[in-house]
């Protein structure tokens, strides 16, 4: 090109860029040079799962050697996966398509060395997604999350996962796999669910501090003859069916306090 020019800006300020790396050092090489992200497509494999912390290694060496540095933030994964309810409704979901990809795609048309046909969708899920040299999940969330929680391990941490889009399931059933992942595996991954079991937790074993603010609120209540008779109007309406039982105000005790 020549004289090139954008007619309108990007929408970033800053546009990442990534550099593939599969299995050789190259990719990973040529990324640490300059400083730049890198996405590990090897990782569709079981060799390129447990290949991840040294594939890392080249690109920090790289970017040593020319004086530059490399995050780990900026490193992304990709990974495949099909997400239902029950391992076997995603089994069920994923075992047609699974052979057909495989069969039809990696075997005949990419026709990727040492790759040999399924003979049968069963073979097509169990060497996928269950064998021991697995490197997709066919499963619930669960399975997911622990997937991934297992390849943060190995790697020594990156910044995002991808998520390969294939089509082993129908579009509608492919669809809610990817909800799933939003609902139930992002908000485990990143945290978003501590803070929330940390609360039940402190609720369920500190009942003594609410304990102690129902009594105070009693003392309060017990302290104006309005209030105690606006409770008499509540008990029993929806609001006080609902409320927790060990947090409820004696309302008996209440009135006769106040007479």
């Amino acid at each position: 090109m020549q004289a090139a020019a954008l007619q309108l800006l990007p929408l970033q300020e800053e546009m990442p860029f990534a550099v593939p790396s599969q299995m050789s050092p190259s990719g990973m090489t040529l990324a640490g040079q300059p400083g730049r992200g890198v996405i590990s497509i090897g990782s569709l494999s079981n060799e390129g799962l447990n290949a991840l912390p040294t594939q890392w290694g080249f690109a920090e060496s790289a970017a040593k050697k020319h004086g530059q540095t490399v995050n780990r933030k900026e490193w992304r994964v990709l990974l495949s996966w099909h997400i239902a309810e029950t391992r076997e409704k995603a089994r069920a979901e994923a075992r047609h398509g699974l052979l057909r990809h495989h069969n039809e795609y990696i075997v005949g048309t990419l026709q990727r060395p040492g790759a040999k046909p399924f003979t049968d969708p069963d073979e097509a899920v169990e060497k996928t997604a269950y064998g021991d040299l697995a490197a997709a999940t066919i499963g619930t969330p669960d399975d997911l999350v622990d997937r991934l929680k297992s390849v943060i391990e190995v790697s020594g941490g990156f910044g995002t996962i991808v998520g390969f889009v294939h089509d082993w399931a129908n579009p509608e059933n492919t669809f809610r796999s990817w909800d799933m992942v939003a609902r139930y595996v992002v908000p485990e991954i990143n945290g978003y669910l501590a803070k929330l079991r940390e609360s039940r937790d402190f609720v369920a074993t500190n009942r003594g501090v609410f304990d102690r603010a129902k009594e105070a609120i009693m003392a309060k209540i017990t302290e104006n003859e309005a209030a105690v008779a606006a409770l008499a109007v509540t008990k029993g309406s929806r609001l006080g069916d609902g409320a927790s039982a060990s947090n409820m105000p004696d309302l008996e005790k209440a009135r006769a306090a106040a007479e």
